[in-house]
């Protein structure tokens, strides 16, 4: 199933869960309760089929005693008292026989049914086990509600943050399907250059126009109207590049997780920090932010303002050496058993020698203080910068070891393609991106929600 089809399904099957859920439960419940119905229909059939056989069983033996007392009175008068005592003692001794065997056939039926109960009971009791057990397991399985609202929480995110690339990129797209009538070289020539306007790249455009024409072609597609679906598959698969990408800050084990934030000045990485800090906070982490960028005017107050208002702590140093900041921070760190540390750094890449060696130093520290060194490295970048961004990117990635990518102020650019064009140029994954100036509004990066928000219009 192409990522088209599957964010559609998606979306539709989370919106339907909780009712089919439901028409279980019901079904589930009628077939119980008839089941149960149709056994205490039996049981009371049985017993009336028995208690009709002693009715009959009496009724007979009573006529046989009438017709003997008959003819005992015809033949003699005078021995009529003998035979009705006789007769008396019997249909007593009799009665009492029948008595006796109707109790004892009421109590082995009382106990017959008792057993039977009983079985049905635990029969009943293992089956609720053994439902219970599968349910618990298919309960693992499911999706919570709280889950649920989370997934529709960051969809209107990436819908509300991407609305306008979607009005500027994707709007380009659905006027060129309805311009043309058919699949033509004009068509292709015109999408390429939406593609490249949208800031994704011309090595990856040029890559992406090659495989889709390969595809019309072996599919023999015609209508401009069917590559809806094309273009959002293979621009996907563009990202994904058979590759897999984990969005997810890999954590320290033995000691903090020292996480260095680096980036030129102005892309918004002290406010990155705030966001995530948060996100973190958020998720019952211990978090330290440490300010290790002395030469930025304000920077380093800057930073301590985020950690009051997300209210993590805090550690920094105007005018010092960053790398014995960092030093110092870390060293808090483990004194007060922070979980994550987040460093951070200056970002003067006008002197890349400077920068590069300042950051060596930087790691030399943390390696040894922090048994692995720092687990992350994310270079933070401005998304409305375009191609100057992705510059930027190949920049830095020359001086030091790149982890992620976070993407800010994607709300405020009606290209957007910079996500697949950054991927593509340094090949290293985006972990988040800024969708807005809210906390909220910094996600941790989804390709399927990104491509869902950015081509909605589409589906």
């Amino acid at each position: 199933m192409g990522i088209f089809n599957k964010i559609k399904k998606m979306l539709k099957n989370n919106a339907v869960n909780e009712d089919e859920e439901e028409v279980k439960d019901t079904e589930l419940t009628e077939v119980f309760d008839k089941d149960i119905g149709e056994d205490e229909s039996d049981v009371e059939n049985e017993e009336d089929e028995f208690d009709d056989d002693d009715d009959e069983e009496e009724d007979e033996s009573s006529d046989d005693d009438d017709e003997e007392e008959d003819e005992s009175d015809e033949d003699d008068d005078g021995e009529v008292d003998e035979p009705d005592e006789d007769d008396g003692e019997e249909e007593d001794e009799s009665d009492e026989d029948d008595g006796e065997e109707e109790d004892e056939s009421d109590e082995d039926d009382d106990e017959e049914e008792d057993e039977s109960d009983e079985d049905d009971d635990e029969e009943e009791d293992e089956s609720d086990e053994d439902d219970d057990g599968e349910v618990d397991e298919s309960d693992e399985d499911e999706v919570t509600e709280e889950e649920k609202e989370d997934f529709k929480k960051s969809i209107k995110v990436y819908e509300k943050g991407l609305t306008k690339a979607r009005h500027g990129f994707v709007s380009k797209l659905v006027n060129l399907t309805s311009k043309y009538n058919k699949i033509t070289e004009d068509y292709f020539e015109e999408l390429e250059e939406i593609l490249i306007m949208a800031d994704i790249g011309v090595n990856t455009v040029m890559d992406f126009m090659d495989r889709l024409r390969d595809r019309v072609k072996k599919e023999g597609v015609s209508d401009p109207s069917e590559l809806k679906e094309m273009i959002v598959d293979e621009l996907f698969i563009i990202y994904v590049d058979d590759e897999v990408l984990s969005n997810k800050i890999n954590y320290n084990e033995d000691g903090p997780t020292v996480i260095l934030f680096i980036g030129v000045n102005g892309v918004g990485k002290t406010t990155t920090i705030g966001k995530i800090a948060n996100k973190l906070k958020d998720e019952g982490k211990k978090v330290l932010l440490v300010g290790a960028d002395t030469f930025r005017a304000g920077a380093v107050n800057q930073l301590k303002e985020w950690s009051k208002k997300v209210d993590v702590g805090f550690f920094g140093k105007e005018e010092s050496d960053p790398a014995s900041v960092v030093y110092d921070g870390i060293e808090k760190a483990k004194e007060e058993n922070y979980d994550v540390v987040l460093v951070d750094t200056a970002g003067r890449l006008q002197n890349k020698v400077n920068l590069m060696k300042e950051l060596e130093k930087m790691n030399k520290v943390i390696d040894g203080l922090i048994e692995g060194g720092a687990t992350e490295t994310l270079l933070v970048v401005d998304a409305t910068t375009g191609q100057n961004g992705i510059s930027q990117a190949k920049s830095f990635k020359e001086i030091t070891n790149i982890t992620g990518i976070v993407l800010t102020k994607l709300d405020g650019t009606a290209k957007g393609g910079i996500v697949l064009a950054i991927k593509e140029s340094v090949g290293i994954p985006v972990k988040y991106i800024g969708l807005g100036e809210t906390k909220d509004d910094l996600q941790v990066f989804d390709i399927e929600k990104y491509i869902y928000g950015l081509f909605k219009d589409m589906m």
